[in-house]
Parts: C-alpha cells; structure tokens; sequence
C-alpha cells in the first residue's frame, strides 16, 4: 500500500446525512483501525450554524449508530473527535471561502497537515461547478507545496451533455487526477471480489467468452420505495439512479479484458474499453430491449404500499421509473451475441444485488432432470448484497437407481471470514483517495461513455408519449413483459432470494 502522509478532510454539505451516517463514521473506523496518518484533521462546512462543539457531539451520535467500531470507548471517541472541526459560510458566495483557507491555514499548523487536502462535495450537484470555481479562487486547488483533490458524489450530471458539461467546468480548476468521481458501489467488497473470481482462478477465465456463456444477469433490486426522497427520484428515475452509475460500472468489471498490470491506469482502461463497445441501441432496440415500470398499490404480508404516484413531493402524473431492464449486447471478440440483462427497481420482494453467469446447457440431454421447473444450466451467483458470497449450481446423480439429475449448490460465504475485518465501501474510497488510488473512481470520460448509452433510453421516454410504462404490483418482481426480454422459451430472470446460502431450499424475503 502506498504511504499516507498527514492530510486534511474538508467536508462541504457537513450538515448533511451523508456525512452523519456514511462519512464521519467511516473516517472513525479508519482511525480505530491505525488507518490514518498521525497528523490528520477534519473540517465539515456548511451553511448550517454549528459550533465545533455542537458538531462534534452530532458526529458521536453518528458513530454510535452507524460505525463499525460503534461500540468503542469513550475515551477513544473523543480522541477522534478533537481532530474535527467546523465551519459555517454561505458556500454560494465566493468572498466566504476566504474563512475556508484561513481555518486550514491554523489547522495546517496546529495538526502538520503538509498543505495536503481532500475537498469532498457532499452536496446537492447545483455546487459541484460553484464550490471548485470559488477553491479555485483562493488558491485551494493549487499543488505547489501539498497535494489537492476533491471527491465527488453521483450524480455526475443529469444527461450526457450536463455530464460533459460538468467534466470540462471540474478540469478548469483541478486536473484529472485530482478528481475523484466516487460510486460506493465500486467500494464494496463482493464488486471487487468480480475481478478475483476471474483473473485468480484457472477454472473460470477460459470458460468466460461467448463460446461457454449462454447470457449474463445484473439485479438490483430494492423492497424500499422512495420514501422521504420522492423530490429527488422523481427526477431522476431507476435509469439514472441506479444503471448509468452502479450497475453499467459492473458489467464492465464482468466483461473487462485482463488488465496488463494491476493498476488504476490499466484497470479503468479495460473498463473504458467495454464501455466503447457498448452496442448502441437502435429504435427497435428501445422498444424491444427496453423495460421500464412504476409500482402500484398493493397489501404485501399484511402491509399496505401505495402508489409511487402517491408518495410525497412526487408528481401525481408521474412517468418516472422506479423499475427498469435493459437487453445490452457488447461488440468485442469475447461478448459477441451473449446477451447482458441488467434489471433494478423499488417496491420488489427482496433487497439483493447479483451477478449471475448463465452457462451453455451440455449440448445434448442424456439424463431426465428431477425438476423440471428449475432450471438445468449451470450458473454461477456472485452475490454482492446481502448474504454475500458465490454459488455455483452444478447437476448431480439422484441416488438410487436410474440416471436423473438434480441442481446442487456448491457455495462460499464471506461471513465464513469471521475473523477478517470487512472494511464498508466509504471507508475503503476514502482511504484510497487519502493515498492517491483512484482504481475503483470514475474516469470523466467513462462517466461520458455511459452517459452517452443510456441518453437514448432518456429521450426515447421523454418525446415518445407512446413509450410504454408498465405498472407492477408493490411486492412483486417488476413488470410481467420484463420476462420477454430473456431469449429462449426455457428461460426466465432468476428470482432470488435474501439469503444465499441453502438457496433453492427455502427463500427468506
């Protein structure tokens, strides 16, 4: 691992619940874990009116509910939180960030911080081009005597042209590798367990192309609806929440050639290279491979749901899509003809995130299958939540006599790693912005790419008033017609479960 020099964390939005449940916890973890360097402070800025003390007893609070070591001392709490400070400005105003550099100025002496500071944008994306501009201003994102660098949270733009946009107003006043573009998705263990599973082990990669692979799902899926977030989602959508970031960013971890080296520059390359081959989707492709639905009202285990329409600060007219599943088909050596199938949504059965390799069937059928309503393809399940782990459905002789077949599991879990610390996927980014590995952030360019294969999709919705958006009860799995997008009469989406483990056996909701 590279060295972590003495550094400075300055948190803009610090008011906010990202900083409470997410940041300020995990900067804790990595102190309680000897992750951080011996001269390290915070600043949290805001509009908000907070004194230092009543921020930090607000960060306690934080860290009591949400960090891992939640149940440290108070001593060592403490001991965290005298190296946290804060500042109120309008962050709207240029002039006010004078008040910023002249509080690093004194923490810079107080901590012997080496002029070395990470600006992280927990903000609404309205100040993602106000806040470098004005860092800019008073020579904050200047790298003359310490190094700067700002991280920034999604979404990297609205549409591709607010995406490019964004990009070149970022490159006015920090350079590429300055800017870290974070998705926690990237940051979670079990993703970056994708690339392991592949380039470790002999047994899969030469089995990983087109000649072995029949197709490839992507679920993400959520039981939650929008709750108190309805002003936001309701203009954005699953499309933009979730598939353009999250999701694109996977598929690109499943389909990436091996990188030469492994290192940022030759990793994110790769990936850049399976988002260039992206097939674009033509017009029969949009209403043929394209599903998008919004849940309706329904009683699930004696809970009434309502309407998406008739959640809070959402639009009672609303064409949002809180469910969508794209057919993406890749044009490169290896993925030619082998469908991706990506789906996520709100309001259905479970919460769970996977990747599911869907081998070619044995070319001929010798044996009768025990059930026939499973299926009879091997798969691999690479669960990134929860339950996390992999599982592999093999067939095996029934006992007794006769030749009849059954799936079995054969499955790893990481709770089995009891005695390896986890670290969450907050942690893991900011530690790796702290040493300058930008491996698991965002390019600009590739956030342009993706960008520019969903833009489609977006005005395919927005002019086409005929572009169908499907309903689907509270509960269930998304539309019925997502199913027609698997090809073959055999094949459906897998429907999995919450838990991995004895998967197929009993399903735990």
């Amino acid at each position: 691992m590279k060295k972590k020099v003495n550094q400075g964390l300055v948190i803009f939005g610090a008011s906010g619940d990202l900083t409470y449940r997410k940041l300020i916890p995990a900067v804790f973890d990595l102190f309680m874990n000897n992750s951080l360097p011996e001269g390290y402070a915070v600043l949290g800025v805001s509009r908000t009116a907070f004194s230092d003390d009543k921020f930090r007893k607000k960060m306690k609070e934080g860290i009591r509910l949400f960090a891992h070591h939640k149940d440290a001392t108070n001593d060592k709490i403490n001991i965290f939180l005298a190296k946290i400070y804060y500042l109120s400005i309008d962050t709207a105003i240029g002039d006010e960030y004078g008040k910023v550099k002249e509080k690093l100025d004194k923490l810079n002496i107080i901590f012997n911080l080496g002029q070395n500071y990470i600006f992280y944008l927990s903000t609404p994306p309205a100040l993602y081009n106000i806040i470098p501009k004005f860092l800019y201003g008073h020579g904050l994102t200047l790298q003359q005597k310490g190094f700067r660098r700002i991280i920034i949270e999604k979404p990297f733009g609205h549409d591709l042209q607010s995406a490019i946009d964004l990009n070149h107003q970022l490159l006015e006043f920090f350079q590429e590798d300055q800017i870290y573009r974070i998705d926690h998705y990237l940051g979670k263990e079990t993703v970056q367990n994708l690339m392991i599973t592949r380039f470790a082990n002999g047994i899969y990669e030469p089995l990983w192309n087109r000649n072995y692979i029949r197709h490839v799902e992507i679920t993400a899926a959520e039981s939650i609806g929008v709750e108190d977030r309805g002003g936001y989602y309701d203009g954005a959508g699953a499309l933009r929440d979730m598939i353009q970031n999250h999701l694109l960013q996977v598929l690109s971890l499943v389909a990436m050639e091996a990188p030469a080296k492994l290192t940022a520059e030759d990793i994110r390359y790769e990936k850049m290279k399976v988002f260039r081959s992206l097939h674009p989707l033509s017009k029969d492709d949009l209403k043929n491979n394209v599903i998008r639905g919004q849940y309706t009202e329904a009683t699930v285990r004696g809970k009434h749901y309502n309407n998406y329409r008739d959640e809070s600060n959402v639009t009672p007219e609303s064409r949002t899509e809180t469910y969508a599943a794209i057919k993406i088909f890749i044009d490169n050596w290896r993925w030619q003809g082998v469908p991706f199938y990506i789906r996520t949504g709100k309001r259905l059965p479970t919460n769970v995130s996977e990747v599911v390799i869907h081998f070619n069937p044995s070319p001929q059928k010798l044996f009768k299958q025990m059930d026939e309503s499973t299926s009879s393809d091997n798969q691999l399940i690479i669960r990134i939540q929860p339950d996390e782990g992999i599982l592999l459905k093999t067939g095996m002789k029934v006992p007794g006599s006769g030749y009849e077949v059954r799936s079995v599991n054969m499955d790893f879990h990481y709770s089995e790693l009891n005695d390896h610390y986890i670290p969450s996927a907050y942690e893991r980014l900011i530690l790796d912005c702290m040493i300058g590995d930008n491996m698991l952030y965002m390019q600009g360019e590739a956030a342009e790419e993706t960008w520019k294969f969903v833009q489609p999709i977006l005005d395919y919705w927005e002019n086409d008033k005929d572009a169908p958006l499907h309903g689907y009860p509270s509960g269930s799995w998304g539309p019925d017609v997502s199913d027609d997008l698997i090809d073959g009469t055999e094949n459906t989406w897998r429907y999995p479960c919450k838990n991995l483990a004895e998967d197929g056996v009993y399903c735990e909701l």
